[in-house]
Parts: structure tokens; C-alpha cells; sequence
């Protein structure tokens, strides 16, 4: 397998799993979300741009995805809508992207003859963890409509295989981060306030652990999962390592040797009982399958990320003043 689609290519995982298909020989198609300003989102900064073929559109859009999927030998699907707290605001349009949109790309890639369907979903189907570490057997647990549209769009996906022999997998990565990382998440929250020189660090629950993934070795696990020949099944990705949103926090502080505090503001918490408050992956099955284990400690992990939000082009483009849901 040669050519490879890749959708969501212009996000925060996507652009960086392009970089390493690209870095190791494959030949990349590059799925856009469509604009009117030619921007390929985080696909502008890499400095493979010239080696991919970027395309522009929706997965919303059955037709659209129906051409895309024509002579690649193998797909990557990371385009979704993520950002849990605007899935209170608009559940229908993560309904319609993560949902259908998947199905669109299966039923796409059925048609076309796609070899191998790496179909990226999120520890967040979990939800609270039940037992830890979290294998893949732990039960699955709508907490939020983002939550229940990426069970939806596993189940569809599953569905593509068990009823139309689709050669597919699903990859389950647990919380990544590291650059080009969005501005609503955790890591460039507190990092870009501190570097806006706050003394006051205004953050949601501190209660919650999380297993933190860096960006390269998510995609390092992604592509281990495409090169196996399993299919039909789920496999985390993870350090099978966790930490509470407060030490985290306490990490940060010290790795750029500031004196801040924090204080837990209502409107970026969840509702109670739509928190996740723990996720601690069991990555027995990738690492029997694949050899795979997390390669970047969490320090250093850190350290790359602030150097990187750090330079000021980067830092610009989170507006750390508005709280982005």
C-alpha cells in the first residue's frame, strides 16, 4: 500500500501523522476542511507541503467523499468535531460530521476498494474509568454528546465490517498533546496563560487524571496499527501512565519556573456527571501487537510543547485571552 488518505489532515494529530507518512515513503492525500481563504489549517506550517496532494471539502458530503476515496490503497479517518464543550451548545453538528461523516468514508471506501481503514475514535467512549488500567473490554459510556457521536461513529464503523467484510481497525488513542495542539485544551490553557504573564491561571476541575500521549507517538501507534493485519478490533493508545489536572498544573509551573496559582471557574468545568474523571489506558494489545510503547516522557513532552507555543508566531494564534470552547 503506497497512497494514503488522510482526513482531518489539517488538525492538531492529522498534520503531524502526514509529516511522518510522508518522512517513511508514502504518497499523501491531504483532506482539508473546506474554507474561502485557502487555508490548510496546520498543513501551512509543515515543511512537507510540497510533497502532498491537499484536497478541500467535507466529510459531510457523500459525493464528495466518494471521489476522494478513488485509487488510494489505504485510509486514515481523524476528521471530527472534538471539543467536548461545544457539544452541549451544537450536539447535531457533531452528530452530522463524526456520524455521518464516517459513514460517508466507509461507504466511500467500500465502493472504492480501500485495502485498510485505520478509524480514529477516543478514550473518552469509555468515559469514567469503571476498573484501571482501561482495556479494551471496559464497558462504554456516553458523558457527553461528543462522547456518544464517536461511539456512534465507532459502532458504524464496525458495522462496515462485520456486515461488508470493510478492512477496517479502530485506533483508540487516550489524551494527546504537544504542538499545534488547539487552544481548548488543558496543556496550551495553562501553558498560554502563563506565558501571557497571569498570575492566576483560570481553569475547569483539577479533580480529573488523564493518560497523556505525546503527538509523535500517537501517530507512531497509529501507523503500527495500519501496518498490522488485524481488523474488526479496537486498540488503545497510551502510556498506561496517569496524572490529575492539578499536578499537571503543579508540572507546568515548575518546567517554566514561574510562581502562579490557579482558580476552578464554573464555565469550564463540565457537568458533574458528564466529567470523565479518569482514564488510565491498558496498552497490553498494542504493545503484543506491535512492539509499541509511548517513547517521550511527559517532561519532556512538555518542554517541546512550550518551546514550541513559545515562539511567537505560535503564540499569536491561540488568543489566550478569549476562553475558547
Amino acid at each position: 500500500m503506497k497512497k494514503i488518505l488522510v482526513t482531518g489532515a489539517d488538525g492538531f494529530i492529522g498534520s503531524h501523522l502526514v509529516e511522518m507518512l510522508v518522512k517513511i515513503g508514502y504518497e499523501v492525500k491531504a483532506l482539508c476542511l473546506y474554507n474561502s481563504m485557502n487555508s490548510w489549517g496546520w498543513l501551512d506550517q509543515v515543511e512537507c507541503k510540497s510533497k502532498l496532494e491537499v484536497v478541500s471539502g467535507d466529510i459531510r458530503d457523500p459525493f464528495f467523499c466518494k471521489e476522494i476515496t478513488k485509487n488510494v490503497d489505504g485510509i486514515f479517518h481523524l476528521a471530527a468535531l472534538i471539543a467536548i464543550p461545544y457539544s452541549y451548545v451544537a450536539p447535531e453538528s457533531f452528530f452530522e460530521t463524526n456520524v455521518k461523516g464516517t459513514m460517508n468514508i466507509c461507504q466511500a471506501a467500500l465502493e472504492n476498494g480501500v485495502k485498510r481503514i485505520v478509524h480514529t475514535s477516543t478514550s473518552e467512549v469509555y468515559g469514567t474509568a469503571k476498573y484501571v488500567p482501561i482495556d479494551e473490554s471496559h464497558p462504554i459510556q456516553a458523558q457527553s454528546p461528543y462522547s456518544a457521536s464517536k461511539i456512534g461513529a465507532d459502532a458504524l464503523a464496525l458495522s462496515y465490517f462485520h456486515s461488508f467484510n470493510l478492512p477496517l481497525v479502530i485506533a483508540r488513542p487516550f489524551n494527546t498533546y504537544g504542538p499545534r495542539q488547539s487552544a481548548r485544551a488543558i496543556i496550551p490553557t495553562i501553558i498560554t496563560q502563563i506565558l501571557s504573564d497571569k498570575k492566576v491561571i483560570k481553569l475547569g476541575d483539577l479533580k480529573p487524571t488523564r493518560d497523556f500521549n505525546y503527538v509523535t507517538d500517537t501517530c507512531n501507534g497509529l501507523i503500527k496499527i495500519f501496518k498490522t493485519d488485524i481488523l474488526g478490533k479496537s486498540i488503545n493508545i497510551g502510556s498506561n501512565s496517569e496524572i490529575s489536572i492539578k499536578d499537571l498544573f503543579e508540572k507546568i509551573q515548575n518546567l517554566m519556573n514561574v510562581d502562579v496559582t490557579y482558580t476552578s471557574k464554573d464555565e469550564r468545568c463540565r457537568p458533574k456527571s458528564s466529567e470523565v474523571y479518569r482514564l488510565l489506558c491498558d496498552n497490553k494489545l498494542i504493545n503484543e501487537l506491535t512492539g509499541f510503547n509511548s517513547s517521550v516522557n511527559l517532561d519532556q513532552g512538555l518542554l517541546n510543547t512550550i518551546e514550541w507555543i513559545a515562539q511567537k508566531k505560535n503564540f499569536e494564534i491561540y488568543k489566550s485571552e478569549i476562553y475558547n470552547m
